[in-house]
């Protein structure tokens, strides 16, 4: 016996799943294409930020109860729904769909089946547009946080060897030639400056990503009397965004953080470059413990520091991630356009680079052992306190163009003879210019150079030993 056929349904009947898995479904008759279905989902990538858009979720809903559009028997069921679904992903209980499209779909679809009709009233007042900036505001606040923790700790540990090398002297480089003696103490107090200065984009950053956009909607706002202060208040954000089409259509926190990222990300690839060429047996300067090393599969002796390596290759891709994003906004009309879908995976690969670079850069400072004897020997050769003999002459009322020029024929009499300027004889220094005296063999010499230097911020011990103490309040304070 034939089966009946069943009767036919009004019209777009056929479509019904396609609808109930859209949020937008109810003005469209056909399906969407596999291929742009493929194109447009982002759960792929966005359900990374399922605990931010409850977060969201849940002080939209507080909102709600406060303008009367939901009641507080709605609103309780909303939130212990909400809470629920965070449990079950987090239990990995959730699969994510591409026909989910985005996080905010598949949660608001789990939500209407754990608790029915109240789950569909959620969305009253808000957008995906000034939803997703919220998200990504309140993922980035958190991600500003952590970063920045992770530059002090790398910070913390390169002021450890700092304070046990004030005494090591080094020759400093300029142009990969050496230059002027100075402690190894200073030369790795630069590094905690630069990324100082790191910290500090950061959490200026930071102020600037701590705007409430929700309330925003598509693109003009809600007349529903959303109470914007009261939400921001719940989210903890500082203040909220003041024009519906740029809250919605505003990326440059995330240009701005990609920005911050990339900064950081060439310090980091500057500190590996340096100290991957010092652990070479050329520089023998430091010793990466093997932790933090790989082999060969064909060389057994080897013992290679792929770990610095690799930071100072994936700094790139942080670079990358930031011109995507500027390429990305580069043109693009006012306000909303599914290119900023684009932002997202940009930001989440340049954060998950940096942190892993700090991650392994951190232990591995912390294991380093430099090789303070080889270091300090580097000052032994090439006529390093040059400058200070110059510096000595000015002293004597002579003109600084003047003594470059007589202590470069000095220089040069050294290198014929292979003696060093403090060996100089005394008759030799006064041929050259009648205003030396017998101090002049204070002026030279590694020890006499580093205790001339002057100034807050100069190579001398004292002021190198004056900033690690400032450091080391700075951390513990």
């Amino acid at each position: 016996m034939a089966k009946k056929k069943k009767p036919a349904g009004k019209p777009g009947a056929k479509n019904k799943n396609n609808k109930s898995q859209k949020l937008w479904g109810g003005r469209f008759r056909k399906k969407t294409h596999p291929a742009v279905e493929r194109l447009t989902e982002s759960i792929s990538f966005d359900h990374r930020l399922f605990r931010h858009d409850i977060q969201g979720s849940i002080a939209h809903a507080a909102t709600l109860a406060r303008a009367k559009v939901i009641n507080e028997a709605e609103k309780r069921r909303i939130i212990a729904g909400l809470r629920n679904i965070e449990k079950d992903i987090a239990d990995g209980k959730v699969e994510f769909r591409a026909e989910n499209e985005d996080i905010h779909t598949a949660i608001e679809l789990a939500l209407v089946k754990k608790i029915g009709n109240a789950g569909k009233k959620l969305h009253a007042g808000r957008s995906r547009n000034d939803q997703m900036a919220l998200d990504l505001r309140l993922w980035m606040r958190d991600e500003i946080i952590h970063i920045e923790e992770l530059v002090c700790g790398l910070q913390e540990k390169i002021l450890e060897h700092a304070e046990d090398t004030v005494g090591v002297p080094m020759a400093a480089f300029t142009h990969l030639q050496h230059a002027q003696p100075i402690p190894l103490a200073h030369h790795l107090l630069a590094y905690i400056e630069m990324f100082e200065r790191d910290s500090e984009r950061l959490l200026s950053c930071y102020s600037r990503v701590n705007e409430l956009p929700l309330g925003s909607g598509a693109v003009a706002g809600t007349s529903i009397p959303f109470d914007r202060e009261f939400t921001a208040q719940l989210l903890g954000f500082d203040t909220i965004t003041h024009n519906s089409v740029d809250a919605v259509s505003n990326r440059d926190f995330c240009m701005e953080f990609l920005a911050t990222l990339s900064i950081l990300a060439v310090h980091l690839s500057r500190l590996a470059e340096e100290w991957t060429w010092w652990a070479s047996p050329e520089f023998g300067f430091v010793d990466i413990d093997e932790a933090f090393c790989t082999g060969s599969s064909i060389l057994p002796q080897k013992k290679n520091p792929d770990a610095l390596e690799l930071v100072r290759g994936k700094s790139g891709r942080v670079l990358g991630d930031l011109v995507q994003m500027l390429t990305v906004m580069k043109g693009l009309p006012l306000a909303y356009n599914r290119d900023l879908q684009e932002d997202k995976e940009a930001i989440f690969d340049a954060a998950d680079t940096v942190k892993n670079s700090l991650d392994a850069l951190t232990p591995l400072c912390a294991s380093m052992k430099f090789n303070k004897e080889r270091i300090a020997a580097t000052t032994e050769r090439d006529l390093m306190d040059a400058t200070s003999l110059a510096e000595y002459l000015v002293m004597k009322n002579v003109p600084f163009r003047d003594a470059h020029r007589i202590v470069g024929r000095l220089v040069s009499m050294c290198i014929d003879a292979h003696i060093a300027l403090q060996d100089i004889e005394f008759k030799d220094f006064k041929a050259a210019c009648p205003k030396v005296e017998k101090d002049v063999y204070d002026a030279l010499g590694v020890k006499n150079c580093l205790n001339r230097y002057e100034g807050v911020g100069s190579a001398n011990p004292r002021c190198v030993r004056r900033e690690l103490v400032r450091w080391r309040r700075l951390f513990e304070g």
